[in-house]
């Protein structure tokens, strides 16, 4: 990133901080939406599914940042597990979270759901800590037919952000058991299920200016 879109970043979380709008872990807590990317919905999303398999991949190809600045450059920036294994992390994450998602689609086209993780750049410890930010999240979707393997329509790109607490209220969150890794799990859960269960698909929540900064990379 160069240096200007390093300021002009920075310059637009302070702002974002002032505006921040409340978010419950509440799984029927309506969203504020917006058209979401991908193209069509997946065709099997007009009928019932049952989800027997859930295959996670997160691509070695991601770049990690463990750079402790306000918005660092990488495809993968996770703090709420200790330093390790960050693309391991991240796919415990999202197959924790396909599996409470789709735990009551049972009936119906039995299916594979194959996900591909194309970005997770949650806040660093900065961030975090001051001004919070936007939990950048997108991962690709397909589903396969379980019995002959074969692919139902093409993949789907799903935008799956969360708003991010800073300050004190990450702290508040913090002592009440809502981690950042609680919040995205229960998050992606939400989005899985309604991307699956609602004809259109999920629709991304629109969370202002330092999203569509995010959303320029």
């Amino acid at each position: 990133m160069t240096f200007m879109k390093t300021c002009a970043a920075l310059g637009l979380a302070a702002m974002m901080a002032g505006c921040a709008t409340t978010d419950t872990a509440s799984r029927n807590t309506p969203f504020e939406t917006t058209p979401n990317a991908g193209g069509a919905a997946l065709q099997a999303q007009t009928q019932p599914l049952n989800v027997r398999q859930i295959e996670v991949a997160v691509p070695e190809t991601l770049k990690v940042s463990e750079a402790n600045s306000y918005y660092p450059s990488g495809d993968i920036v996770w703090r709420g597990d200790a330093p390790g294994d960050r693309h391991a992390q991240v796919q415990a994450i999202f197959e924790e979270a396909m599996t409470r998602g789709t735990a009551d689609m049972t009936t119906g086209t039995p299916v594979v759901l194959d996900v591909e993780v194309l970005r997770f750049h949650a806040l660093t410890e900065k961030a975090r800590y001051t001004v919070g930010g936007v939990h950048s999240i997108r991962f690709g979707l397909t589903l396969r037919d379980a019995r002959t393997g074969e692919a139902l329509g093409g993949q789907r790109v799903v935008r799956a952000d969360l708003r991010g607490f800073g300050g004190q209220k990450a702290v508040d969150a913090e002592r009440q058991g809502l981690t950042q890794k609680v919040r995205i799990t229960e998050h992606l859960a939400r989005v899985i299920e309604t991307e699956l269960e609602q004809r259109g698909g999920y629709a991304n929540q629109r969370l202002g200016l330092v999203q569509a900064i995010n959303n320029t990379f």
